[in-house]
């Protein structure tokens, strides 16, 4: 189908400013050209302001898509082929990885406060049970690879200590091996909290406050947000194509 010269201008900009194209914006174009530029334009505002450089940006898109509470395929290989492009190493794009891959602890993290809860409400828990020498031992480590300690996970150490010394090991690899820089990684976190498909409360503040403490300024942290808040595109990223699909299956019928 030929494009009308308002789609040619809107495609045409959205190539300038995002620096790419594909079947479904093309198919996203012709079936409502303007939506895809207001869309244009809600994607592009962190691209226009720059806080962050272009890598550190790709980075925060291949959380926010890798996330487990998200799994967008297309969008982790669009945003890994850029982050390439504009000289991420495959060593970073892997710590980046490693990070997101941190968010099934979130099940622990929600999942272990109930638990203590309901046991309280039934009588089987009374107080806190003092930490062995062993737990502490796995408190220290934890503080000493990741840079912190949290209030959040003290009954979880106390009830599971097997499971928090496995996760500690397990979250601390890019801490003690990868090369991003301690605010990065904490973008990262902050990413896929903050992602639509997460919403992670209790690790959003947390990975804020460590943010700024690793110096990101509020524009950056704004920025990582803005990035976010984008994904409900793929509503349409995935959906049209099938709308397609469906629409010439039945022109074919007729």
């Amino acid at each position: 189908m030929a494009l009308t010269t308002r789609q040619e201008e809107i495609k045409a900009e959205f190539i300038r400013v995002r620096g790419a194209w594909g079947d479904t914006w093309e198919s996203i174009l012709q079936l409502d050209p303007e939506f895809l530029h207001a869309y244009l334009n809600f994607s592009a505002v962190p691209w226009r302001k720059n806080h962050l450089d272009d890598k550190t940006k790709e980075f925060m898109y291949i959380a926010v898509d890798a996330a487990a509470t998200h799994l967008y395929v297309p969008g982790i290989r669009q945003h890994i082929k850029a982050a390439l492009k504009v000289g991420a190493t495959p060593q970073e794009i892997m710590e980046v990885l490693e990070l997101t891959s941190t968010l099934g602890i979130h099940a622990m993290n929600i999942g272990v406060p109930l638990l203590v809860k309901v046991l309280e409400e039934k009588g089987l828990r009374t107080a806190p049970t003092p930490l062995t020498a062993d737990q502490e031992r796995i408190k220290a480590e934890f503080t000493e690879n990741r840079g912190y300690w949290h209030a959040f996970w003290d009954e979880m150490l106390e009830l599971d200590p097997e499971l928090f010394e496995a996760y500690t090991e397990f979250s601390s690899v890019p801490w003690k091996t990868g090369t991003l820089s301690p605010k990065v990684r904490e973008l990262v976190y902050i990413a896929f909290d903050t992602a639509a498909t997460h919403l992670y409360v209790p690790g959003l503040k947390l990975h804020l406050e460590n943010a700024l403490g690793y110096g990101a300024t509020t524009e950056e942290i704004l920025e990582v947000m803005e990035i976010a808040s984008v994904i409900g595109i793929h509503a349409a990223t995935t959906a049209v194509p099938i709308l397609i699909e469906e629409i010439s299956a039945l022109e074919q019928e007729d």
